[in-house]
């Protein structure tokens, strides 16, 4: 059974035609990457698969429940969603940031016990921020403050995650270590639905692919049969050279 899945979903932009109807099923262990240029929708339609915003038409689904039917602490225990950019509320530590992962397992005005804040600082540990707990989140750089969502996810335990342009801020070494980790996560049973920009990541860490075209037009499917040179050039507009490196595709643009 699917971990999240879509019925004929078509998400609102508004001033924009109804778009291709999205019917996917992203199942335990599965990592899908949704590809487009920008201003495509992808951030919108992650919203939509959170229930952060309606669809225009047909529903989402987790297992077998409508997400629209499920109460929001129901689906925080099962979806966990990484931003593009983060925002800050309020000032709060880094660890504090990280426990706030835990409070869909909490009781209401519960407070986080001793292994909520161990999973919370193992996290940390696994993000390689641990050494930053007692930092307010507002001082961190870009690159730190993404690794801090990712490992407020990590400590919340979701099925399924849901992230935005995980790598956003992060050096090649970090984008790689973060890309590893939502691997290990997909190959525990979880499943990953990820925007990313990076053609070239997703061709290597993505087992299903989602291309969404700027005139409303989509098409998903196994990496390996998404990734066609002519549809990837017209999904960018740009004339792409492919080679191989390590045994996978590397997609190159063409200077102009």
């Amino acid at each position: 059974m699917p971990d999240l899945n879509t019925e004929q979903l078509i998400i609102d932009i508004p001033g924009r035609a109804d778009s291709t109807a999205l019917s996917l099923q992203v199942g335990a262990g599965e990592t899908w990457g949704v590809l487009g240029p920008n201003g495509v929708g992808k951030t919108t339609l992650l919203h939509t698969l959170a229930g952060l915003r309606k669809p225009r038409k047909g529903r989402v689904k987790l297992g077998t429940a409508a997400l629209a039917s499920l109460g929001r602490r129901t689906i925080a225990r099962r979806l966990g969603v990484v931003f593009q950019d983060q925002q800050d509320g309020f000032p709060a530590t880094v660890l504090e940031t990280a426990l706030v992962g835990r409070h869909p397992w909490l009781s209401p005005w519960q407070m986080e016990t001793a292994e909520d804040e161990r999973l919370a600082r193992q996290a940390l540990e696994t993000l390689g921020v641990d050494h930053l707990s007692g930092r307010l989140v507002n001082t961190l750089s870009g690159g730190e403050r993404q690794r801090v969502a990712i490992a407020t996810v990590l400590a919340q335990s979701p099925d399924t995650w849901l992230l935005d342009e995980p790598t956003n801020h992060l050096d090649l070494h970090h984008q790689v270590a973060v890309l590893q980790l939502l691997s290990e996560q997909a190959r525990s049973g979880r499943s990953v639905f990820m925007c990313l920009h990076d053609l070239n990541l997703a061709a290597r860490w993505c087992d299903h692919l989602l291309l969404l075209y700027p005139n409303g037009e989509a098409c998903w499917g196994p990496t390996e049969t998404m990734l066609i040179p002519s549809a990837l050039e017209r999904l960018y507009d740009q004339k792409l050279i492919t080679v191989e490196a390590d045994g996978a595709p590397v997609f190159v643009p063409v200077r102009g």
